[in-house]
């Protein structure tokens, strides 16, 4: 479903250096497995209805899944599932849920679920990982983006329905962009160069002084060499401050990514700019597609 990286998606992951003492391998017991489920229910609510069960963890690794925890010791404190199967001929994986336990955060787990999760999936021949995460939250955007080095390849309105048990979906609905990891990639973690022009380049959606979204109209916005796209620095904040000011988050991006889509774009950068607590994608034309984000 994606990813915090969920998806239906997610809470905030890691991001920064790895934290000494962690492990990571994969669930063995009965009891991981149970534990994998409480923590869903910890991160997404204990109303979320879209959780995988226990059994469905432990069979999926025994016919190419990745059901994988990070530990504290013996406490599971994050975890990343996954499913694999094949497209057009070759072997892909789809990465459904990866979350990280609160108090624990910002501390590089994230990111070596995801190295965990590549080099299993690489021994095994799969040539691209997938998953999905809410274009909103800029967290997730730097670690898949600049950190993973993943490629949005399409966007998805309401991926998961309008609606979802979350807690963390409230005012948002699911709107999720599809990245792909390709494993066969020489440098899979060399993140793409964003230029000082693209750095400044147009905004498709500028934010108002007093902080707020605005809604574009695009409707004779000149095709520029590059253009961002703002989203806040910190939506789940947003979400707790004004569901209105977070659902005006969500219909000024959905403008802006689906003009971009339909002007010939792709996502090609994430730029933080946390000092003015918005942060940017960078979108430039796309060379061989005229579909924008997508990717055969």
């Amino acid at each position: 479903m994606g990813t915090p990286m969920v998806d239906p998606s997610a809470p905030n992951v890691s991001l920064d250096a790895p934290e000494a003492g962690i492990h990571v391998r994969a669930l063995r017991t009965h009891d991981e497995f149970v534990r994998c489920v409480d923590l869903q229910d910890e991160v997404w609510g204990a109303d979320f209805s879209e959780r995988v069960p226990a059994a469905m963890i432990k069979v999926a690794q025994r016919i190419g899944g990745i059901a994988s925890g990070a530990f504290d010791d013996d406490r599971l404190v994050g975890f990343v599932f996954g499913m694999t199967g094949i497209e057009h001929g070759r072997l892909v994986h789809w990465s459904d849920m990866l979350a990280v336990k609160d108090g624990f955060r910002d501390r590089g787990i994230g990111r070596r679920l995801k190295e965990h999760q590549r080099e299993v999936l690489r021994a095994m021949d799969v040539a691209r990982i997938y998953w999905t995460y809410d274009p909103l939250v800029s967290r997730n955007a730097h670690l898949n983006l600049n950190r993973l080095a993943a490629r949005v390849i399409e966007y998805v309105p309401d991926m998961y329905g309008g609606e979802t048990s979350s807690v963390l979906h409230r005012g948002l609905g699911t709107d999720r962009f599809i990245v792909a990891w390709d494993l066969r990639d020489a440098s899979p973690t060399a993140a793409t160069h964003v230029s000082e022009s693209e750095r400044n380049a147009p905004i498709l959606n500028p934010v108002e002084d007093t902080g707020r979204a605005t809604v574009p109209d695009l409707t004779n916005h000149p095709r520029d060499a590059a253009v961002r796209i703002a989203v806040p620095a910190a939506i789940d904040r947003v979400q707790s401050e004004s569901l209105a000011a977070a659902t005006r988050w969500r219909v000024s991006t959905r403008c802006a990514i689906l003009w971009a889509i339909d002007a010939g774009y792709r996502v090609t950068g994430f730029v933080r700019d946390n000092a003015a607590d918005v942060n940017y994608y960078v979108c430039t034309p796309t060379p061989s597609s005229p579909s924008g984000l997508t990717d055969s």
